[in-house]
């Protein structure tokens, strides 16, 4: 078992990547959303991000305005907002500095080229100047993950690293699915409509599923989505998925240990999930689901704490 310390660090150097990755995928799916709905300056739905990221009672405290600068400023390059791309970046580096010795020299360099990269364009302050930075960073993340698969043994370190960035993943599928089902709600009318299923097709996009979605459902419509993001059995970006692999980690990790309370917490978790069907939680309240399944989140994510990383 590896050192407590070194454990904590390649594990949030992990979830930081995938976090700063989501929010620029984030950001760039929303922007082009709007031009393909031909929307005014007016009519932009800026502030979804802000709930997607749970961020919003610090956005609200700070920012007069929920307009596309200060939103972009918010999640891009505000220093005091502890989930930026900004923030994130930075404290990736600052984790994988402290276990160079044991994460592969081309992951530190990507992360370090990351960082720089940020700081290069932290003046700019329009979505359009930053859509080159957004797509390097997703790319990033892209870079990141497949050299951690090539380059790094499958140890503990290699387990926590892909268990952070699976939980990381979960919680913000299901976040995405939220805001849109609940605060994105149309009309009765609007509900099944082509500007309703231009929005469905866009939270797809966001976590690159389009395609393999069509594979599976022949047009896009909310049941469909649901089913598809939180329960696909093989979609890399849905939350059965990142549940079960993140399971596989944890199980590795605890191999060792004959009753370690984050696995038996995360199994808890998943089976809650396996249980649940789309159809009959839109019926109960797909909101309630996904509120009740992210306080069962935080929850293993102070397990994971308490039985991996306090001294």
């Amino acid at each position: 078992m590896m050192l407590s310390r070194v454990a904590n660090s390649i594990y949030w150097m992990s979830r930081y990547l995938e976090r700063a990755e989501n929010v620029a995928r984030f950001i760039d799916v929303n922007t082009h959303l709007m031009l393909d709905l031909g929307l005014s300056v007016e009519e932009t739905q800026w502030y979804p991000l802000i709930a997607t990221s749970g961020d919003d009672e610090d956005f609200n405290k700070r920012y007069a305005t929920a307009d596309e600068k200060s939103i972009v400023r918010f999640l891009t390059f505000d220093d005091k907002n502890p989930n930026s791309i900004l923030s994130s970046i930075y404290r990736a580096r600052e984790n994988a500095r402290t276990v160079r010795e044991v994460i592969p020299v081309e992951v530190w360099e990507k992360i370090n080229e990351l960082y720089h990269l940020t700081q290069a364009h932290s003046r700019k302050r329009s979505v359009e100047a930053l859509q080159a930075y957004y797509t390097e960073v997703r790319q990033s993340g892209t870079h990141f993950a497949g050299m951690m698969i090539n380059a790094m043994s499958r140890g503990d370190g290699w387990h926590f690293a892909r268990m952070g960035q699976l939980l990381e993943r979960a919680d913000k599928t299901a976040r995405l699915l939220d805001v849109k089902y609940f605060l994105l709600l149309p009309r009765g009318e609007q509900v099944d409509s082509p500007y309703d299923n231009v929005q469905w097709g866009a939270v797809l996009k966001s976590v690159n599923a389009l395609e393999m979605y069509r594979q599976e459902y022949h047009s896009i419509n909310y049941r469909d989505v649901a089913q598809f993001l939180l329960f696909s059995k093989l979609f890399p970006r849905s939350v059965r998925f990142s549940l079960d692999y993140a399971t596989v980690c944890m199980e590795a990790i605890c191999e060792q240990q004959p009753n370690c309370a984050a696995l038996n917490d995360m199994k808890a978790l998943r089976t809650r999930l396996m249980e649940a069907d789309a159809t009959a939680l839109i019926a109960s309240g797909l909101h309630e689901f996904i509120d009740e399944y992210q306080l069962g989140l935080n929850r293993l994510d102070q397990s994971v704490y308490e039985t991996f990383f306090k001294d």
